[in-house]
């Protein structure tokens, strides 16, 4: 018989499970997390215009999307790979209402990587779901291990759980990593064996690093029937002032139930789209020459400045995976501890609190994307390192060697200033970013 105490059996069942309710008075607040990354860039003067012109709308937009929305996300899937014209598609006011659609419409326990996505989580929980983070592989998070995905799916229902839903990103937030195609193709095999829905979060699947031998590949391509793919606009197109994202469900008997339901979903709870978002949402989804030159430039800006801060993270002693995508890195500070411990730093909160005031900018630590409270990690944006003004971010956007610009510099320099302190103070530490200093620590999520 189920235990009356999910969170008691939850923690049987994966050490690893994500407490409920607020942190301990004067912890912070854990249970929401930070947004994503922010762009640190200027609005592309294109898309300012268009959402300047649907402000006069006078009409409001139907729950799910317009139809021109939606057929400019079926456009844009289809340019990748996913060519199925008859999958249903539908809209939303940002990620998180509609991973909440998702997760209600589906029920059941929620299994995500460790770490993950910070707005992941909350959904499950405002749902009164558990939530079951699994150890990711070492050499790449945003999917789980899948041999601890079994084990944990197995665990999970023999003490009464009833497991749906996995949640995973082909583009990481936090790690910046992508998944190489044969251990996604694994995890989401595992998955579909176990019965499992699979949400793929693809938020970030077009911010990929030029230069590397990055390839992504998304599940649905994999296992279309058994896959929603979800996609953030704010990651990759649109500023966090006009949230918007999209769902693309199956073409299966359940894909078009699941639909129906997240529809009832968002129309009951009114995640309708503002008529200027939607048509924000559906120029940039057409990709036209102005969004795909900003595109292509903000991910090698980003590329150049996360590679900038990957060699300053390890040169001060730190450890991290190289950044493939995204506007981040994910950073351990645990050979640092001790000089750590000496200022008051024992945690991630402690982590968090310190590198901000120290950063002058945001640093989250790993607690809020379900890491190990106690693991010195905190994920970096490259966002705020491109300037504190719009004319610093435009010049850091057109300059053919950004990390020249003083502006830049600056701001990498204090970067590595605060680290070379605490690497000062603990001794020598490795820093060629391999063994213990570079993969152990993966492992251990």
């Amino acid at each position: 018989m189920r235990p009356s105490d999910p969170t008691a059996r939850a923690s049987r069942a994966d050490p690893a499970h994500e407490a409920r309710g607020p942190a301990p008075q004067g912890r912070g607040p854990v249970r929401y997390g930070p947004p994503l990354p922010e762009p640190g860039l200027p609005v592309l003067p294109e898309l300012a215009g268009v959402v300047a012109g649907a402000a006069a709308r006078p009409c409001a937009e139907p729950p799910g999307g317009p139809a021109a929305l939606l057929e400019a996300a079926r456009g844009y899937w289809h340019r990748r790979g996913l060519t199925d014209d008859r999958a249903r598609i539908a809209a939303a006011p940002g990620g998180a209402p509609l991973l909440l659609a998702l997760t209600a419409a589906l029920g059941g326990d929620v299994l995500v990587p460790r770490p993950c996505s910070a707005w992941w989580g909350p959904q499950a929980r405002l749902l009164g779901h558990d939530v079951f983070h699994v150890p990711t592989p070492a050499e790449c998070g945003g999917v789980p291990d899948p041999y601890a995905l079994l084990e944990t799916v197995r665990r999970v229902r023999a003490e009464g759980g009833d497991p749906r839903l996995l949640v995973l990103s082909v583009a990481d937030d936090p790690t910046a990593t992508v998944p190489p195609p044969e251990v996604l193709h694994e995890t989401v095999e595992a998955a579909a064996g176990e019965g499992l829905h699979v949400v793929s979060d693809e938020t970030w699947r077009d911010t990929l690093h030029p230069g590397s031998d990055t390839v992504l590949f998304s599940p649905a391509e994999m296992f279309p029937a058994q896959v929603t793919v979800v996609t953030d606009l704010t990651g990759g197109y649109l500023p966090p002032s006009l949230p918007a994202a999209c769902a693309r469900f199956p073409r299966t008997g359940h894909g078009d139930r699941l639909a129906d339901r997240v529809l009832d979903f968002l129309t009951a709870t009114g995640a309708v789209l503002a008529a200027p978002v939607a048509a924000a949402a559906t120029y940039v989804l057409t990709e036209p020459e102005a969004v795909a030159d900003r595109r292509t430039a903000a991910a090698a800006l980003h590329a150049r400045v996360a590679g900038a801060a990957y060699r300053t993270v390890l040169a001060g002693g730190g450890l991290a995976l190289p950044p493939r995508s995204g506007r981040h890195l994910y950073v351990d500070l645990d050979p640092l501890r001790p000089a750590l411990a000496a200022r008051g730093v024992t945690d991630a909160q402690d982590l968090e609190d310190h590198l901000t005031e120290r950063l002058g900018m945001a640093a989250p630590g790993g607690h809020r994307f379900g890491d190990d409270p106690a693991a010195l990690r905190v994920r970096l944006s490259t966002g705020p390192l491109l300037g504190s003004t719009q004319d610093e971010r435009r010049a850091s956007l057109h300059a053919p060697e950004p990390l020249e610009l003083p502006h830049v510099a600056r701001l990498l320099t204090r970067v590595g200033s605060v680290l070379d302190d605490l690497r000062d103070d603990a001794g020598p530490v490795r820093t060629d970013g391999n063994g213990p200093a570079g993969e152990g620590w993966e492992s251990e999520r």
